[in-house]
């Protein structure tokens, strides 16, 4: 599998959508988009791990896809086991994964349990298209700010570290405190340098390099953030593609 055809798709939902703008659910048509297939029908699993495998949020899915004769659905439930005979093969035979966000704690603890760091690993070197928004983000990542282990922001390193850098997910300017943290833990040492998104936008990575920024919402940034060597953090913006 050459370096292009192992495609990350990181991004940010939005989280307070307004009237006329479009909702998070173009994020992952782009990621559907992205799969490198000759058949008319591409195979998406979504895997909910980090809300504990909730029915309602699967059946969100289950209906959303339902009239999409150009999507073949599936989910990957791990609670209380899995819903699949075959893991690995269920996995390997997709084109998408999509995983949900909620907490990127336990979903890394739940699926260390049942392999799937490996698992996910092999989907990547064969070609199948990673996805997923903020823990579903996070989680391709060494880490990133959350809230997984108590009200206040606290670092997460223990993504599956597939891109060796930090994320920070909904990293707007106006009244969101994970901007704040991502910049904070990054200058302390306690991350790495790595890359943010605004709510909306997303990061294309081909291999481990990343290839483009996208986005969703106009006037909406990613960001490159690294320690200065002196306690601080510098900062980079990176002008998204907007997609319609």
């Amino acid at each position: 599998m050459t370096t292009e055809q192992r495609q990350i798709f990181a991004f940010s939902g939005v989280l307070k959508p307004q009237p006329g703008q479009p909702a998070s659910a173009r994020l992952v048509d782009f990621a559907i988009s992205l799969a490198a297939t000759s058949r008319p029908v591409r195979r998406l699993c979504y895997i909910p791990t980090a809300i504990g495998d909730r029915q309602d949020a699967i059946d969100h899915y289950e209906a959303r896809f339902a009239d999409r004769d150009d999507v073949e659905f599936s989910f990957l439930r791990l609670f209380t086991q899995p819903n699949v005979p075959d893991v690995r093969a269920h996995l390997l035979s997709q084109d998408v994964i999509l995983v949900e966000g909620g907490s990127v704690v336990n979903l890394a603890a739940v699926w260390r349990a049942h392999g799937l760091p490996e698992i996910l690993s092999e989907c990547w070197e064969a070609g199948v298209v990673l996805t997923g928004a903020s823990a579903g983000s996070l989680c391709w990542h060494v880490g990133g700010p959350t809230d997984s282990y108590r009200d206040n922001l606290d670092p997460f390193t223990g993504g599956l570290a597939f891109l060796p850098y930090s994320n920070g997910v909904h990293d707007d300017l106006d009244d969101q405190p994970r901007r704040t943290a991502f910049r904070g833990l990054v200058a302390s040492g306690k991350l790495p340098a790595g890359y943010a998104t605004e709510d909306g936008t997303g990061l294309l990575y081909a291999g481990t390099d990343l290839r483009e920024a996208i986005t969703i919402l106009p006037g909406k940034h990613a960001w490159h953030v690294a320690p200065d060597g002196n306690g601080g953090y510098t900062e980079q913006p990176i002008v998204p593609r907007l997609i319609n």
